[in-house]
């Protein structure tokens, strides 16, 4: 499975998008952009894959845009350029599968972004993120969408108009990732986390995810009132009897996706 500049596998329910630019640190062209999309897409699609993991090929994790294709556009060409950039961030939010970035060595520009909007992520010892745009003329608008919602204001926005680089460490503590692991465990903490999502009732998860970034921008009341008619909605699936049935009588669930 895959294309040239992004990679897939599966494996125990668990979907594996590399990217895969490695001489480019997996920065984002055109072709690698929609074929990001894409592959996020079929994985959210394919019914045997319950989780997702974006992890980069090489050095590095992804170092943002390739801006060698940045001249010689219009303005509806920019627009359209960099809303191809911004899509797989968009679909990250839209999948019902969870994602888990798996980050190692750099992460800056859209790199930083799929770590943002990924629902997990884990970053190995030694790993670098930024929102760096802002030190070449530039902005990360575009990641600053999922930061200002993973980091809050203030943090966000001096990630964002200063440029300037965190550690690994640093980004756990902020909240920007989960969990910081020794380079050669990456791999391996990444796989665990991902089986341990994956042993979850699918349809709980999924329906959990999408409600989760439904409620997510209402107002307060309003969200309770959503999250209850999700919650309704999990009560009648045949998953959820099932899981409280494995539970009172002291067995693994069989589950059923219904």
């Amino acid at each position: 499975m895959g294309n040239e500049s992004i990679l897939m596998e599966k494996k125990d329910h668990i979907g594996i998008i590399t990217l895969n630019r490695p001489k480019q640190l997996n920065t984002f062209s055109a072709q690698f952009a929609v074929e990001f999309n894409n592959a996020l897409k079929e994985f959210d699609q394919d019914e045997e894959t319950r989780v997702v993991i974006i992890k980069g090929a090489g050095k590095g994790f992804c170092a943002g845009i390739d801006v060698s294709e940045l001249e010689g556009k219009t303005p509806l060409e920019y627009y359209n350029w960099i809303t191809l950039m911004e899509d797989p961030l968009l679909t990250i939010s839209k999948m019902a599968k969870p994602v888990i970035a798996s980050a190692h060595h750099i992460a800056v520009a859209n790199g930083i972004g799929i770590v943002a909007a990924s629902d997990l992520a884990i970053a190995a010892e030694g790993t670098r993120f930024g929102a760096t745009a802002v030190s070449v003329g530039l902005f990360c608008m575009g990641p600053a969408v999922p930061l200002s919602r993973s980091l809050g204001r203030k943090k966000a926005l001096e990630l964002l108009l200063t440029g300037d680089m965190i550690e690994a460490k640093e980004a756990e503590r902020i909240g920007l990732i989960n969990k910081v692991v020794a380079p050669d465990k990456l791999e391996e903490e990444t796989v665990k986390l991902a089986k341990k999502l994956a042993a979850k009732s699918p349809l709980g998860v999924q329906l959990g995810k999408k409600s989760f970034y439904k409620m997510s921008d209402l107002e307060y009341d309003k969200a309770f009132e959503l999250t209850a008619n999700h919650f309704a909605l999990l009560c009648t699936t045949e998953d959820a009897h099932e899981g409280v049935d494995a539970f009172l009588n002291k067995r693994k669930p069989g589950w059923k996706l219904k």
